[in-house]
């Protein structure tokens, strides 16, 4: 694992940083020439996209500040926003959906072709982002005796163990949800209900090799991925449904 690669001026560069930057720059390629496709002029695309990235971010860090004060009182809340652990996913998710939906009505635009062009960018770039977290040694799962399991001495938290690389499946169907929704950009009516299908289905098998509490036998993880199934199949079949009756 390699956490701090390099420093620039004395500041530490953090691994996951870098991918992060990686997965917004690939994603806004890849999302960037759905929406030419579409009609959506380049530095449009752009511009929405990076609504999309400070959502998320603003998003992912205030999920885990707010949760992990929930369960874990006694840390002021300023340190546990800006502390360098601490990007939730799914926070994430609903950051960049937001931030995505105000930058739609700003600048008027279909939201439904972003949204669905956003949903390759999704995708990648938490493929790449689930690379960084391998590098930072963090969202690891259980031990485990499997020949590919990795322990993470400078993790966080830090462990001798070799553990599920979690981090690595999650990103490995990341890679292939990207390629099939790039597959069916054309051809799918809610482009973004499948990712969100995908992703959820991904997410809650992994979560069997994490070590994340549980609520009612499930971790936090699996009921927020249940959600994500319900609502992205009931959103594509309604959209579906919708576009049968006009043809």
């Amino acid at each position: 694992m390699y956490p701090i690669p390099f420093h620039i001026f004395g500041y530490p560069v953090s691994s996951f940083g870098l991918m992060l930057a990686l997965g917004f720059l690939v994603g806004t390629w890849l999302a960037s020439r759905r929406m030419e496709e579409l009609g959506i002029p380049a530095e449009v695309a752009s511009t929405m996209l990076l609504y999309c990235m400070i959502g998320g971010v603003v998003g992912a860090k205030l999920y885990w500040a707010i949760d992990t004060a929930i369960r874990e009182p006694g840390i002021p809340f300023s340190q546990r926003l800006l502390s360098r652990d601490g990007l939730t996913f799914y926070g994430g998710l609903i950051g960049a959906v937001l931030g995505g939906v105000i930058g739609t009505r700003i600048h008027r635009i279909s939201t439904l072709d972003f949204a669905n062009s956003a949903a390759l960018a999704a995708a990648v770039g938490q493929a790449i982002g689930r690379i960084g977290c391998l590098l930072v040694g963090d969202d690891y799962g259980r031990p485990t005796d499997l020949p590919w399991g990795i322990a993470f001495p400078e993790g966080a938290p830090p462990t001798d163990v070799p553990v599920h690389p979690t981090q690595i499946y999650e990103s490995v169907w990341l890679f292939g949800v990207t390629a099939l929704l790039w597959r069916r950009r054309k051809t799918s009516p809610f482009l973004f209900g499948e990712y969100m299908v995908l992703n959820g289905l991904g997410r809650f098998v992994v979560e069997i090799w994490r070590v994340n509490a549980r609520i009612g036998g499930l971790s936090e993880a699996q009921w927020i991925a249940i959600a994500l199934v319900v609502g992205g199949g009931f959103g594509w079949w309604r959209l579906r449904a919708r576009a049968a009756a006009t043809r």
